[in-house]
């Protein structure tokens, strides 16, 4: 989320200066996506792979601060609960044979993760959701003790004023309720990300949500959860609902939950969905940071957006927009649906479809978007995390059909 978090508390005056940082940041975002030029440039893919650590039973094992002091892998780093970490793999060129190398990088990453780890008696597991998980596993004390994490628990919990409520049907229908954010951690996943030009943006963004539906029909991994016989990938429910900060009332009203799969069709661009998410969403990390966005930009250059890209990270869109400022600065598309493992074929393969899907959807996207409606298309997606290959889709014919 790029601006170190080092408090937990935050007063009204932090929110107030913070929320007008996001105002100035998005009016820089604006006029830096109309430069000329902004964001062209090759296209390109990279990822990042949440990931399990376990002991030899194959139970969750809480080193995960201990294996990164240990790892010498500088794109490790750690997650939210203990036996959570992450690799950050590098972006490369979307031309030649992408695939292969985001293979041969990801192996090489579990590689050095599993030797860090295996100094403390754990190996690495990758899955949606871990089946040896129970209760204990995701109690309070299980959360990553960093002052990022616990701000995060503390600004979730502040707005909701009651514990998360989690209720998923299924064989074995869960109703639980927990008291922290833990269980998120508990939903881990492949984020694949897409830089596409700005000028493109609406049109790859649409045919990914479109392209989205079909991955998870075909990737979902994760059918249980403390031994519940659930959805076919039990990770989108519990994710939604494990950070779901909405009261009852609130979630009658109509307010949307902060991991959704949007409301609509983009029509302008990435602007729009950074524009909804700082619109819709209260800021959970009021952290300030010391750039003057109209300075930057006045001196020709591409200013840090810190508060926009901090703000846009409490946001957890199943696809997601992403502003970075490296490389002269651009945009992605960070495609979130699909789930960590079970094998590094299975990650690759399941990457190389939703990308693959997504570009031969882009080419036709509006006659795409003619043919499903936006609502049919929001509850395909989770009827497909519901029941996998066997879900009941209305997917077009052909484009236009």
């Amino acid at each position: 989320m790029g601006l170190a978090i080092e408090r937990e508390d935050f007063t009204d005056d932090d929110r107030r200066r913070f929320e007008g940082r996001l105002a100035d940041g998005l009016g820089a975002l604006r006029a830096l996506l109309a430069r000329p030029g902004f964001g062209e440039g090759e296209a390109s893919i990279g990822a990042e792979l949440e990931l399990c650590l376990v002991d030899a039973a194959g139970r969750p094992s809480p080193v995960n601060l201990d294996v990164l002091a240990e790892s010498l892998d500088p794109r490790l780093t750690f997650e939210l609960d203990r036996f959570n970490l992450e690799c950050n793999l590098r972006h490369g060129p979307l031309a030649g044979r992408p695939f292969a190398a985001l293979e041969r990088e990801m192996r090489e990453s579990l590689r050095e993760v599993e030797r860090a780890a295996a100094l403390h008696a754990s190996r690495v597991a990758a899955i949606g959701i871990l089946p040896t998980l129970e209760p204990d596993d995701l109690a309070s004390g299980a959360m990553t003790d960093t002052p990022r994490f616990r701000a995060l628990s503390r600004a979730l919990r502040a707005i909701r004023s009651e514990p998360f409520h989690l209720r998923i049907d299924g064989a074995d229908p869960l109703d639980l309720a927990c008291d922290d954010v833990t269980f998120e951690g508990a939903a881990t996943s492949l984020q694949v990300h897409l830089r596409v030009a700005p000028r493109d943006f609406a049109r790859f963004y649409n045919a990914a949500q479109i392209a989205t539906v079909a991955a998870v029909a075909v990737a979902g991994n994760s059918p249980t959860l403390l031994g519940h016989r659930l959805w076919q990938e039990t990770r989108v429910a519990l994710f939604k609902q494990a950070v779901d900060a909405r009261t009852d009332d609130a979630r009658r009203s109509g307010a949307q939950a902060r991991v959704s799969f949007g409301t609509g069709w983009c029509e302008r661009g990435a602007i729009e969905l950074f524009e909804d998410s700082i619109a819709s969403y209260a800021p959970l990390l009021p952290v300030l940071s010391p750039e003057d966005p109209a300075a930057v930009l006045r001196d020709g250059g591409v200013p840090r957006l810190e508060e926009v890209r901090l703000h846009q990270g409490t946001v957890w869109r199943w696809n997601r927009p992403v502003y970075d400022p490296a490389g002269g600065g651009h945009v992605r598309i960070e495609l979130r649906a699909l789930p960590a493992g079970p094998s590094v074929a299975d990650m690759v393969a399941n990457a190389a479809f939703l990308v693959g899907l997504t570009y031969g959807i882009a080419e036709d996207e509006p006659a795409w978007r003619a043919a499903w409606p936006f609502e049919r298309l929001h509850g395909s997606f989770y009827r497909a995390a519901q029941a996998g290959l066997e879900a009941e889709i209305a997917w077009p014919a052909e484009p236009g059909a």
